[in-house]
């Protein structure tokens, strides 16, 4: 029997999950439809028992009574199977996009990143991390901002290996928890079209200023004799004169307080809505028990004990709540007396200093978390593709069965690529569409995963550390009147500049210099590769010059010539996508020329 992972298994489990959530989902709705009817049907026997009130008939005001009652009890249980309604779909939801992503059918359909996207980047344009289609879009199952941010953040930019490491440990662990994955994702259904990460973040973690102790000093004996005054006055028939005194006194209290008590509580409404609706997923996370060291010190910043963050958010829920109870009729009066404002802009301002800091923490941890599980949710669906491995020390990429991780597994064709300290260079010659921008893709991507901490599309990848700098999708600028060619010897420049030091370089340059002419081609090609190899750079040119082939030569043994070949069926390019040692040794060109009727 083989051990090797079943590569159906994700798409079975997703399948059998999606319709449970469906089916649960379309037993509540029938829930819902007869709690609607069943509270019209108990409004239409209040509105009857009403008039049979107003008629005088104590038995009517009995149904009333009971009417109101059953209409009541109907609401809260109508709310709760909406609410259910709601979790079943957002979950049904989440196994669509999951079985999209199998069947290769998720470009669009996700977060696609691009404010991330940052056109100097060394390879984030060229390697497609961001928009539709990328491997942004590909990975992202985060529910808030932030999560989308440490996403994007480990994409741009190569971790150290032991970071890498623990990542690894964390996603591995996180591997099998689809529950937990489904979770965080109805959970936090609301966080990413509501929820501001940054002002959030901001407000959170903004020093405030503690309340003068003058202000609840004499707030709390002014209130007593204000109230004492109040009850003579209406009680006893005592003189006004003392109420009037005191409620005075509150009031220069209150205007003296005031901008003291507004900065504190200014745009407070906005923030707490924010936590209220993070509050759910911190929770569930502080319930969940982990072993990898990383994720154990990410539990550890949810807090313990009364200290945890979802308890700290209710907290300052229940301090707002109370702040807006002046708004009650009742209530207001007693409010002005109390001076109730600067109870609350107190309670906040002791909130915000004693568990900012911690929540805000948390808020970072949620946000790494969910990033682990986009990782996580990955490899779970993608049971064959392991783990890189690295190895410090001289520049190296050895990849067996490497492919393109945004390739369907039915469609992608894998090669091997070696680069080393004796190898540092391969020149990929061969036509247009022949597979030489995707193999440097697939390169590149892998790198960026293998660095990231997520597993790699191949059947084994063993790196050093390295940055990678790319030329590959250079386009002319019109708005700042750059020319494709102006264009490209700048990104060239900057990925010599990269070279040179640690992490060791890994350079990817499609159709070097293809915007001149073919002498001084391949003048500059030689030059710039000769640079970045003496520079202990390891990388690959691709050209369907055959001219460029011959830097490979002059550069050996440090240099090799691989291509790609095509073929012609009928008047059709064909390619197999193989890469072959060697350069390329024949062309299809013209005779595609003259199958489709040109005369050459």
């Amino acid at each position: 029997m083989s051990d090797s992972p079943r590569a159906d298994l994700p798409l079975e489990l997703y399948g059998e999950r999606l319709e449970q959530r469906r089916s649960e989902r379309r037993r509540r709705e029938r829930q819902d439809f007869r709690l609607s009817t069943l509270r019209g049907v108990v409004a239409l026997i209040g509105v009857a028992s009403c008039a049979g009130t107003l008629a005088a008939s104590g038995g009517a005001a009995a149904v009333l009574v009971l009417s109101l009652l059953a209409f009541g009890a109907l609401a809260l249980i109508h709310e709760r199977v909406a609410r259910a309604s709601e979790r079943a779909a957002r979950a049904a939801a989440y196994y669509e996009a999951g079985r999209a992503r199998l069947n290769d059918e998720w470009a669009g359909r996700g977060v696609a990143g691009e404010a991330f996207l940052d056109p100097a980047h060394p390879y984030a344009a060229d390697l497609d991390l961001f928009g539709r289609g990328s491997l942004f879009e590909r990975l992202c199952t985060a529910r808030t901002r932030s999560g989308e941010e440490v996403l994007a953040a480990w994409l741009l930019a190569p971790a150290p290996i032991g970071e890498v490491g623990e990542r690894q440990a964390a996603v591995e662990e996180l591997r099998p928890r689809l529950d937990l994955r489904e979770d965080l994702a109805v959970l936090g259904g609301e966080a990413r079209r509501s929820v501001d990460s940054s002002t959030l973040r901001d407000w959170v973690q903004a020093p405030v200023d503690a309340l003068p102790a003058v202000f609840r000093a004499l707030a709390v004996p002014l209130a007593l004799a204000a109230l004492a005054a109040l009850w003579n006055w209406l009680v006893w028939g005592a003189s006004p004169y003392a109420f009037v005194a005191a409620f005075i006194a509150v009031s220069v209290l209150g205007q003296w307080a005031r901008p003291r008590t507004s900065a504190i509580l200014r745009g407070i409404d906005q923030p707490v809505r924010d936590l209220a609706t993070l509050s759910d997923l911190l929770s569930r996370l502080e319930r969940e028990r982990f072993d990898a060291p990383r994720l154990r010190r990410l539990w550890e910043a949810f807090g313990t004990g009364e200290a945890r963050a979802s308890l700290e958010i209710a907290r300052l829920r229940r301090l707002v709540e109370r702040r807006d109870s002046k708004h009650n009729l009742f209530f207001a009066p007693f409010a002005f007396l109390l001076s109730w404002d600067i109870h609350i802009a107190a309670a906040v301002a002791q909130w915000r200093r004693r568990a900012g800091g911690s929540v805000a923490a948390s808020l970072r941890a949620l946000a790494e978390v969910e990033a682990l599980c986009a990782f996580a949710a990955y490899a779970f669906e993608n049971p064959a593709d392991p783990f890189p491995a690295f190895e410090d020390g001289a520049p190296r990429f050895e990849a067996t069965g490497l492919g393109h991780p945004l390739i369907a597994e039915s469609r992608a064709v894998r090669n091997d690529v070696r680069f080393d300290a004796e190898r540092r260079l391969l020149v990929v010659s061969g036509s247009n569409m022949s597979g030489k921008s995707t193999l440097l893709r697939a390169i590149g991507l892998n790198a960026v995963l293998a660095q990231a901490g997520a597993p790699v599309r191949a059947h084994h990848l063993t790196l050093s550390p390295l940055t990678v700098g790319a030329s590959i999708r250079i386009v002319d600028s019109l708005q700042e009147g750059r020319s494709r060619f102006y264009t490209e010897i700048k990104r060239v420049r900057q990925v010599i500049d990269m070279a040179g030091g640690r992490p060791w370089l890994l350079f990817l340059l499609d159709e070097i210099f293809h915007g001149t002419n073919s002498a001084d081609r391949v003048v500059g090609a030689e030059a710039v590769v000769r640079t970045l190899v003496e520079r202990g750079a390891i990388g690959l040119v691709t050209s369907h010059d055959l001219a460029i082939t011959e830097i490979a030569d002059d550069l050996a043994p440090a240099a090799a010539n691989v291509h790609f070949e095509d073929h012609l069926e009928g008047d059709t390019i064909a390619f197999d996508y193989r890469l072959k040692p060697g350069p390329v040794t024949k062309s299809n060109a013209l005779a595609l020329m003259r199958a489709v009727g040109l005369s050459v």
